[in-house]
């Protein structure tokens, strides 16, 4: 009961340090790049946290999150573009439907198989997307991806911005925090160490497979919502999989077995 104890008290005591780490940069800064920097951190430590609960809490290494990601960004650019900036916010959940219905698509293949083949399998998705994304060029603006992307009203404002990515990534990683730490969670570990062991249970090793892949997916696709604003712009490079490759290596410098290690990895890269 201690042990408990103090672990929800540090955790406690370094989210309200980080918190209003985060809450004091617009006003303590220097430069708009401070600022900008900032968010950047918070928007990958996002990402990554989302990724590292597909890798580091279940054991499935995907190299395409960078997919789901993309479609977070051109779900925002290209509604605002073609729809008009007052589409803007709606954007966000509309991508994040979309980021969810092609997951449950593409899980359903993915989790078929494991290893180094459920990797490149998810590597080949992603690049798929990327080529298509960069071939057309009429309708996504091709490797010069889309430029001048503002958020409507309160929101063009970029300390406003930022504490709308403050506020939602927070909101987000204690949501991820709860949920590696839920039965679910549980669960999720015990099919990274001993899936027979899940079965054995009576649990579905790929349904919980499959739910986790979409959950990460969603997330990742919430970062690069965001990420849109932040730029004001989008490219093909959000689909390719060297952005996959970032939150990996992000996840490595903080640590794959601590929650928080792939967000401080962020904060490292």
């Amino acid at each position: 009961m201690m042990m408990v104890g103090s672990s929800k008290f540090r955790f406690g005591l370094l989210w309200s340090v980080g918190l209003v780490a985060f809450a004091l940069v617009p006003v303590l800064m220097t430069s708009r790049y401070q600022m900008n920097l900032a968010s950047h951190i918070l928007i990958w430590g996002l990402f990554a946290v989302s990724f590292n609960m597909l890798w580091g809490v279940t054991g499935m290494l995907s190299f395409g999150q960078a997919l789901y990601f993309g479609i977070g960004a051109y779900s925002i650019g290209l509604l605002v573009t073609h729809a008009g900036k007052s589409w803007y916010l709606a954007a966000i959940p509309i991508g994040l439907v979309a980021a969810a219905g092609l997951s449950i698509l593409l899980g359903l293949l993915v989790i078929r198989v494991s290893g180094v083949y459920f990797t490149m399998l998810t590597l080949a998705f992603a690049q798929l997307a990327w080529q298509v994304t960069f071939k057309w060029y009429d309708f996504t603006g091709g490797d010069d991806g889309i430029q001048g992307i503002i958020a409507p009203g309160l929101l063009a404002n970029k300390m406003v911005y930022y504490y709308f990515v403050l506020a939602i990534v927070f909101l987000s990683v204690w949501f991820l925090k709860r949920l590696a730490y839920s039965p679910f969670g549980l669960v999720l570990r015990c099919v990274q160490q001993n899936p027979n062991r899940v079965r054995f249970i009576g649990r579905s090793v790929k349904m919980n497979q499959l739910r986790i892949y979409v959950i990460s997916s969603v997330f990742a696709a919430l970062a690069g919502a965001l990420m849109a604003g932040v730029d004001n712009s989008i490219h093909t490079d959000m689909f390719f999989w060297t952005t996959s490759g970032e939150v990996i290596l992000m996840s490595v410098l903080g640590g794959i077995n601590q929650f928080f290690g792939p967000f401080v990895g962020a904060v490292i890269l």
